[in-house]
């Protein structure tokens, strides 16, 4: 845990919503310290677009953002993830590949706004947008080349709390 240079990956079950908002923003807001990347166990195949214009409001880029299945990051060629933070139930309950590198990881639930009625989604969205913001905030003002592994996993695990 020694680099400038942290690598996260976000799981959601569809990776459609909440994954790929967490990746956006953790790409955005911490971009010299943490690369952020995000997947599915059963990836939608398409980014819902109430995320895509929750983050076009916030003036977050979505370049390259799309739908993906975690297999992308559990085979030999796959960066070694630093930290790898569920988003979802379900995806907490899943069972994850196996992850190389001994990552941290820890469960940040957040409400699925993709499942709100449609008139209330783009406030839902909001609402899950800021939950994911401030989760990150707290994550990016964490030290993770200070501090003690167990320490550090704990921080990063009550950060979900």
């Amino acid at each position: 845990m020694n680099q400038t240079l942290f690598n996260v990956l976000f799981l959601c079950t569809g990776n459609s919503a909440r994954s790929i908002m967490a990746e956006a923003l953790l790409n955005h807001l911490g971009k010299s310290r943490f690369r952020a990347a995000s997947a599915g166990s059963h990836p939608a195949g398409v980014v819902n677009p109430f995320a895509l214009e929750r983050l076009a409001i916030e003036n977050i880029p979505t370049t390259g953002a799309r739908s993906k299945s975690w297999d992308e990051f559990s085979g030999a060629d796959a960066p070694i993830f630093d930290f790898i933070i569920t988003v979802c139930d379900n995806a907490a309950g899943e069972v994850c590949p196996v992850w190389p590198g001994q990552p941290i990881t820890a469960h940040w639930g957040v409400f699925d706004p993709a499942a709100a009625d449609d008139g209330q989604k783009f406030i839902e969205f909001a609402k899950a947008f800021a939950v994911l913001e401030r989760r990150i905030n707290l994550f990016i003002n964490l030290n993770p080349a200070g501090l003690e592994r167990m320490l550090l996993e704990q921080q990063v695990r009550a950060i979900g709390q």
